[in-house]
């Protein structure tokens, strides 16, 4: 089953997780420390409000390192010298601080659904933007979510095995409620980590260009 059909079939609360989940994965672009979101996880597993959380996370970025972080990597990608590198963590920190800014008060009714996809889709574009292997095979975030999954490069495809798996899981009517969303954290967390040493290795690359 493709992508777009698991997100199609996913309820309110496992939505909600995936969308989160694909969040917590792109913190490390947004210079956040690993517990940035884990107030929303408690909520969404107590099946509370996750207003109060949301709005910390947001407080917690805005004007600290990360937030600088994402200015300065716009700052080099436009004044050309860590070119690609600069602007495309840049990006990346961009659409990371924009499905944070879209998470919905409350995750319920039609826009977690819209959050949900759309986060799906800003992962995958995060990945693509960070992986340093050559783009492969042309196709477009939307293809590879609906199945077309030849020639993807090693970072893209594993976000979206990450993506399928977590939505399994999380529709896994056996494992429970908490079961499945302790699994699907499990493996964002397993996400969040590459990513982390992905970021580290181009902004240590950045450092040395800037240094030459």
């Amino acid at each position: 089953m493709s992508l777009v059909e698991l997100i199609a079939q996913a309820d309110e609360r496992g939505l909600a997780a995936s969308g989160l989940a694909c969040l917590d994965r792109c913190v490390p672009v947004l210079g956040g420390d690993d517990d940035l979101l884990r107030p929303l996880w408690t909520r969404l597993a107590e099946c509370g409000d996750w207003g109060g959380p949301l709005a910390e996370a947001r407080a917690a970025l805005d004007g600290g390192p990360g937030e600088r972080a994402r200015r300065g990597a716009v700052q080099d990608g436009a004044q050309g010298g860590a070119a690609s590198g600069g602007a495309a963590s840049g990006e990346a920190a961009a659409l990371a601080r924009r499905m944070l800014e879209a998470v919905p008060t409350a995750y319920a009714g039609p826009e977690v659904r819209e959050w949900a996809d759309a986060c799906s889709v800003a992962a995958l574009q995060v990945h693509r933007l960070l992986d340093t292997a050559p783009p492969g095979g042309g196709r477009s975030v939307t293809a590879r979510r609906e199945g077309r999954t030849d020639g993807m490069t090693p970072l893209v495809a594993a976000e979206l095995r990450r993506q399928v798996r977590i939505l399994e899981l999380l529709g896994n009517k056996g494992a429970g409620p908490a079961g499945g969303l302790r699994q699907a954290l499990d493996v964002s967390m397993e996400g969040r980590r590459v990513l982390r040493a992905v970021v580290s290795r181009r902004a240590r690359g950045r450092g040395q260009d800037q240094q030459v």
